[in-house]
């Protein structure tokens, strides 16, 4: 009981004070703006995490059901070498290189499809069909094609990315407008000098867009893939072997550590889109 009183008490402070800090002017100081900024999703997600571990142990949860996180925190101590390892094989081989290979072939076969009706008629519905596919059946194909190390799981990522991509970028590249267009003509713009200063970057946001989405498809069909056959190493086979042995508070470092992966990897792209966008709208008044 005395667990709850203090969760209770814990959320209700961090309550008021996450009210106070939003409710702070700042005026024109961007500095303590954005520090108002990076407090505040801190201070939840440590509210999170303390109720979490308050919950858990005044109803004397299993931890087989649920660990604690400061259980879940030794267990990420305890296990650097096996994490970091997991991390290399699915993150930093079968997820990047997935990654660029999905979104790379997605983008450019967005650009023929632009040049030529009859791709874009034959290869839409292609795409469309390839990315209903279920993954608990590509996978272990892609296993039997291309072995059972990181490639196959790369192969699964560049599946499940190359849709994505293909779509935002046809998109974004119809977004520019018509007068835009018409003014490239009327100073005799070749195709390519069109592309180049007018379509592609109306297009940027559409392909940031796809991006940031396969950021995150990437890592989860890389883990979902290696379900279905790996070497003893990775995020996928570590779950789902721990599970089997009912070592929980394994299987939750593991998901904490692909969920940080992710979130940085996002992170990052949304980083690289403000950068390269900086023009846009959205972007000038802070809504991106």
């Amino acid at each position: 009981m005395t667990w709850l009183i203090a969760a209770l008490v814990f959320w209700i402070t961090a309550w008021w004070l996450n009210q106070r800090l939003v409710a702070v002017d700042t005026g024109s100081n961007m500095v303590m703006k954005r520090g108002i900024n990076l407090l505040v999703p801190f201070l939840f997600g440590l509210t999170i995490f303390v109720i979490w571990e308050f919950v858990v142990r005044g109803l004397q949860v299993p931890s087989v059901l649920l660990p604690p996180p400061s259980m879940i925190w030794e267990r990420i101590t305890n296990s650097l070498p096996i994490l970091w390892a997991d991390f290399r094989q699915t993150f930093l081989k079968a997820v990047l290189a997935g990654y660029v290979l999905g979104c790379g072939s997605g983008f450019l076969v967005a650009l023929l499809i632009d040049r030529s009706p009859f791709l874009q008629r034959g290869l839409l519905p292609l795409g469309n069909f390839v990315s209903a596919l279920p993954i608990i059946g590509v996978a272990p194909i892609m296993v039997m094609w291309f072995g059972f190390d990181w490639q196959s799981k790369a192969a699964v990522v560049v599946i499940m990315t190359f849709f994505p991509m293909l779509v935002n970028t046809v998109e974004g590249l119809a977004a520019a407008g018509n007068m835009e267009r018409d003014l490239m003509r009327t100073y005799a713009s070749s195709w390519w000098q069109t592309l180049l200063k007018l379509r592609l970057p109306a297009a940027a946001p559409f392909i940031f867009n796809a991006l940031k989405i396969n950021s995150t498809l990437a890592l989860i069909g890389a883990i979902v893939a290696e379900f279905f056959g790996t070497p003893i190493v990775g995020m996928g086979f570590r779950i789902s072997t721990e599970v089997g042995r009912m070592n929980i508070d394994m299987v939750w470092a593991e998901i904490a550590v692909a969920a940080l992966a992710g979130s940085a990897f996002y992170g990052l792209v949304a980083l690289v889109e403000r950068a390269v966008t900086f023009w846009h709208p959205s972007v000038r008044t802070g809504t991106r």
